[in-house]
């Protein structure tokens, strides 16, 4: 018997009785993945860093030191950040195992190493996980939270709760775009984003994506999660904005023809900054994994170079090195 959607709600564009689809059109035609690969394949993409991946983990690696109490986010690399405030931690899209994958022998393979291991961890409050592909949802990774904080809460987009419960989840929250949740003293909302999602061959948007908001004293925080640009995307701060701290992608974006309906580019990734006043922004997913055919040393690059030509101050919006901390201290003075 055929799959239906059992979330399916015929008032939400987002939902068909099949799954979940993004309300904007697919830009990708039949036959462009097959054409991706054969032109990356040929042309040797992507390129090593331009030094090499051992000078590039030394210019932007380090370990992460979650020494001290004051509220702060530290990017982890590619999507994950882990935030603490008040005290309580909360991981975001965790990826710690060797590859990005099914299986441990063949996928794309770590870059650069692990800024933090789940043992580092003081104590884990919250998950946040934005959608169901490898570089985001690694089962490894999952496996190891719930022997360590079996009591963790887990807060996913519609679809993902029983891949959870089934590895021995038992506080799980699912959300559809817009709903909201109060945990770990934030209060933190599913907002939409311009993806897809699969696991299997079998099972393509039969889960959502989304992005998170998170809301907790002076912190409003706005984490994308994987998402092309679109103008509706902006519906998110007319609704909760401002924000006082973004996480936007920068990596994963050629070539761009292929890529742009799921991944920003940097010139984007600046557009996006721009309209939401430059708040304090991240660059994320990046860094880590070759999931594209830019090299892994190009996004800092090309994201100085557009924040340049868009007169912004830099300061606002670079590149960060992995591991690297943020206190969030007074961060709507900063």
């Amino acid at each position: 018997m055929a799959w239906k959607n059992p979330w399916y709600d015929a008032d939400k564009s987002h939902h068909t009785p099949d799954g979940f689809r993004n309300p904007k059109p697919e830009l990708r035609q039949n036959g462009d993945l097959k054409r991706w690969r054969k032109e990356r394949k040929a042309a040797g993409l992507p390129f090593p860093p331009a030094k090499g991946y051992d000078h590039f983990t030394q210019r932007w690696w380090q370990r992460a030191d979650l020494t001290g109490i004051d509220d702060a986010i530290w990017w982890l690399g590619h999507a994950c950040l882990l935030l603490r405030v008040n005290s309580r931690y909360t991981l975001i899209d965790p990826v710690l195992s060797r590859r990005a994958s099914p299986v441990s022998f063949f996928g794309p393979e770590r870059k650069t190493p692990t800024a933090l291991e789940i043992d580092d961890l003081p104590a884990l409050d919250c998950m946040l996980i934005s959608h169901s592909h490898y570089d985001h949802l690694d089962r490894p990774t999952i496996k190891k939270i719930l022997r360590r904080f079996p009591q963790v809460e887990f807060v996913v987009p519609l679809g993902l709760e029983r891949w959870f419960k089934a590895l021995g989840a038992v506080n799980v929250t699912p959300l559809d775009w817009w709903g909201n949740k109060e945990v770990a003293g934030m209060s933190v909302h599913a907002v939409p984003a311009r993806h897809w999602s699969m696991r299997t061959p079998w099972d393509r948007n039969r889960s959502l994506w989304c992005g998170w908001v998170i809301q907790a004293g002076e912190l409003n925080f706005w984490f994308t999660g994987d998402s092309g640009y679109s103008e509706n995307l902006l519906e998110i701060p007319r609704r909760l904005g401002p924000f006082n701290l973004a996480a936007l992608p920068v990596g994963a974006y050629a070539p761009k023809w292929f890529m742009r309906g799921q991944h920003m580019d940097p010139d984007h990734a600046v557009s996006l900054h721009q309209s939401l006043g430059a708040p304090l922004s991240i660059p994320i997913h990046w860094g880590v994994f070759e999931l594209a055919d830019e090299s892994l040393d190009e996004p800092p690059i090309v994201l100085s170079e557009a924040m340049r030509a868009a007169g912004l101050d830099e300061s606002r919006f670079q590149a960060w090195r992995i591991g690297a901390k943020k206190s969030l201290n007074n961060i709507a003075q900063d």
